[in-house]
């Protein structure tokens, strides 16, 4: 059983995951192995490698088996479990509770070469689609508190299979991060009684240089203050706290996805990268102050000392400078 334990000084909460130590890549400082089709457990006739699926999309055929365009798993190695309770407790003068939460992984296509990059916007609004029913299946868990959906692509980003693939997490708590957010989210509204993120968006359209592309829908932009070189952020138009209620920006969404990750590929040679989609807690009414968005940020870069030591990071590309060059690319 995983522990959730409380730092004292910073109030951060951090997973301590026995299950973790199980990956033979943890303590592997190289790169992980990318597998080939003949090894990999995502492949189409190797659905025996993975636990038994939770969700798939299939073409009229048997279950755990192959014919399926999409499927959803149990992570292998999860850093949380569904069973059991939370137990918050005192450890002496510290805090932990058991790592109750849900560590799904996300198969997005049955062919090994693939990247979100490459794929239509019929496939991609397709795991979209896998993306919300997922959350909106584990919000009806009362313990879990956030549903935070990723995608590490590349071995500089975090990932050890290269066949395509997403991961969901949900957790029994709001992670720091996402809370500072919300936090400052919140402060502009009551000092502004309007959304940072529709201000962000009025601002960014009307200046121009950092935009990447509008989708109609979703407008692409290399954020005004960026840590790291090329991160680009997708934004909603229309306001809405939570990614699981907004399928009618799904369109628009695939398309952006696509197209930026295109681009990027094509700008920056095909480099790792992070992506993350931000949605609101499922036990908090954010509706007036939070506006669900996508950030994508390619791992060009590293993080040293001096980030790590103060929380500052040094990015040597300006925003303005990536959008350019994101937008001169030729799809």
């Amino acid at each position: 059983m995983a522990d959730l334990r409380k730092d004292p000084v910073t109030g951060r909460w951090v997973i301590v995951s026995a299950d973790r130590q199980k990956r033979p890549s943890d303590f592997n400082l190289a790169a992980p192995t990318m597998l080939g089709r003949e090894q990999c457990p995502f492949c189409p006739g190797q659905e025996s490698l993975t636990p038994p699926e939770i969700l798939a999309y299939r073409h009229a055929s048997a279950p755990n088996g192959p014919g399926w365009d999409l499927r959803v798993v149990p992570n292998r190695f999860p850093a949380l479990h569904v069973e059991g309770t939370l137990d918050p407790q005192g450890d002496g003068m510290f805090d932990r509770m058991n790592g109750i939460g849900a560590h799904e992984v996300i198969i997005e296509t049955p062919d090994h070469e693939k990247s979100l990059a490459t794929m239509d916007a019929r496939e991609v609004g397709r795991l979209l689609g896998a993306f919300r029913e997922r959350i909106v299946d584990l919000k009806r868990d009362f313990r879990l508190k956030y549903m935070l959906v990723f995608k590490n692509h590349g071995a500089g980003a975090g990932a050890t299979l290269s066949h395509p693939h997403s991961q969901l997490i949900a957790l029994p708590i709001v992670p720091d991060f996402v809370r500072e957010q919300i936090d400052g989210a919140r402060r502009h509204f009551e000092n502004k009684q309007r959304c940072v993120y529709c201000d962000i968006l009025h601002q960014e359209l009307s200046d121009g240089r950092r935009v990447i592309e509008d989708y109609g829908d979703v407008v692409a932009i290399a954020p005004y203050a960026p840590r790291f070189a090329f991160e680009t952020w997708l934004l909603p138009k229309r306001h809405g706290s939570r990614f699981e209620d907004a399928q009618a920006e799904y369109p628009s969404l695939a398309r952006a996805l696509t197209s930026v990750l295109a681009r990027i590929d094509r700008a920056l040679e095909r480099p790792p990268f992070n992506l993350i989609i931000y949605t609101a807690p499922s036990d908090q009414d954010l509706r007036d102050e939070w506006h669900w968005h996508v950030e994508i940020t390619p791992k060009i870069q590293r993080v040293a000392g001096f980030e790590w030591g103060t929380g500052f990071y040094i990015n040597p590309v300006s925003p303005e400078e990536a959008a350019e060059a994101l937008r001169a690319v030729k799809l």
